[in-house]
This record gives C-alpha cells, structure tokens and sequence, in this order.
C-alpha cells in the first residue's frame, strides 16, 4: 500500500516495543508539504523515539512509514538521509575543531560521487565535487546568515549560533523534511527569540516541512501552525496552539512536571 501523493510523511499505527516496554503505541501521522508541526509532551513520552523510528534509527515493532509516497519502513539511516529526511538532535553534535564551513562540508559528502580511492589520491573528479561542495557550502552559510564566520573554529561560537550551525549542517544534505531535537534546549530567551525567526527564515528560504520537538512553550506557540501531544507513547491531543493550550488532557498530563501557566503560557 503507498500513502497519497498529498502527504510529505505519513506514519500508520506505528509501534515500538522494546522487551516488555511499549514507548509508542499505535502513533499515525499525516504531515504535509509546507507545515510546521510541533510535537510535545512530557519527558519519556516517545517523541525522540518517533524520531529514531522516522530516520531508521529504529525498526518499529508494528506499522508502516512512508516519505514522499515510498515505504521507508526500515531503511537505514543513510537511506534515508539521501531520501530528504534530516535531523538535528537535542545535544549539539558539532566538530568543535573544525571551521564553520567545515562542518557543513562533512554533511555534503553525503552527496558525493566520487570514489574512496578518487578520493584518496585527489583524482580530478574528486577535486571538481570538492570545489563544488566548498561553492555550495559557502553558499548555504550566506543564506543562513552565517557566511561572515565561515572559517571561525565552530566551537569558539555563542550557544544559539552552534545551534544555528547544526541546523545549517543538516540542511546541506539537501532534505525536504527536516527534523529538528528541541533545538531551544539551554537557551535563554533572546536565543529563543532569534531561534524562532532563524526557523521560520529558513522554513521559507529552503521550501521545507518541518517537524519539531521542543519542551519550550513559547516556541511552540508562537511559530507551530499544528501540535501533536504524546504521553506515555500514546497520542493525547492534536490541533492549532490555541486549542492545545486550553486542552485539559495536555494539562493534566503535564502536571507534576511543570505548573500549568508553563503549559499553557
């Protein structure tokens, strides 16, 4: 069965077990082209495990995940990756050594044509998809906002711009879905602030579908046009943010781990 041409990613009655400890049940997802959507709930709710699920970190136990029409179920991450899937995760996994654009040019040899051995011995066809790749990257830096820092060392920078840079890292794969791991994790409320327009820039920029987790309201509320709410691996509650905030199911599952003006507010 292929899911219709309308959805960007669809996930049908997907489950993962792991032993005797469900950490999703029976989760669909109908996400299309062009949205951002937010997913959220309390810690150990199972949204970085529909993450893992949607780019192969994980097989789920039961149900199917399709990308663009293509029963993805399964693949491996690179596969995926190459599909037009990526993803940022909650603690930053930047090359601190290495420069800005270096960073970036890692994630285009995902793209890379030419050879190990092409590689290894500068091979002409490996020096002209690394001058591309380098164009590009400089490229990508320029429309991110980053291209002034290109060769600064990617550890030397502020937090919210390391962010900044892992997302910009993800994009040189060339995705169309792009899922970001509670990219406000440890900002304060200006790196928020700046975090959220740096999303919506980029949203527009790159034509891309955005999935995110996050644990901070504000950025929720304020750019997601659509939330899903897990708890206990089992969906709660979906619809715009106004709704979601008023939601008594959202709140009671929230209560003992934050006051409800946090949820809500």
């Amino acid at each position: 069965m292929q899911a219709t041409s309308r959805e960007i990613l669809k996930l049908e009655r997907v489950t993962m077990n792991f032993g005797g400890l469900t950490a999703v049940s029976d989760f669909s997802l109908d996400l299309f082209p062009g949205e951002l959507v937010g997913l959220i709930g309390p810690n150990g709710a199972g949204k970085t495990t529909v993450f893992n699920l949607i780019t192969g970190q994980y097989t789920p136990t039961r149900g199917r995940i399709y990308f663009e029409g293509r029963d993805i179920t399964g693949w491996p991450p690179h596969l995926v990756t190459a599909a037009g899937i990526a993803r940022t995760f909650q603690n930053i996994r930047l090359f601190g050594g290495l420069s800005v654009l270096e960073n970036v040019l890692v994630a285009y040899h995902v793209r890379l044509r030419a050879t190990f051995w092409e590689a290894m011995f500068q091979l002409p066809r490996y020096n002209r998809e690394e001058r591309r790749m380098r164009q590009e990257g400089m490229e990508l830096l320029r429309r991110v906002g980053l291209e002034r820092l290109a060769e600064a060392e990617a550890g030397s920078l502020p937090y919210g711009q390391q962010r900044q840079l892992e997302i910009a890292r993800a994009l040189a794969t060339g995705p169309r879905l792009l899922l970001l791991d509670e990219p406000a994790a440890g900002m304060n409320p200006e790196e928020t602030r700046r975090l959220m327009d740096f999303i919506q820039h980029i949203r527009r920029e790159f034509n891309l579908t955005i999935l995110l987790i996050e644990h901070d309201m504000q950025l929720v509320m304020g750019i997601c046009e659509r939330i899903r709410v897990l708890d206990y691996g089992v969906s709660i509650a979906e619809g715009p943010p106004e709704a979601i905030q008023k939601d008594p199911r959202v709140i009671a599952a929230y209560l003992g781990e934050a006051e409800e003006e946090d949820v809500v507010g």
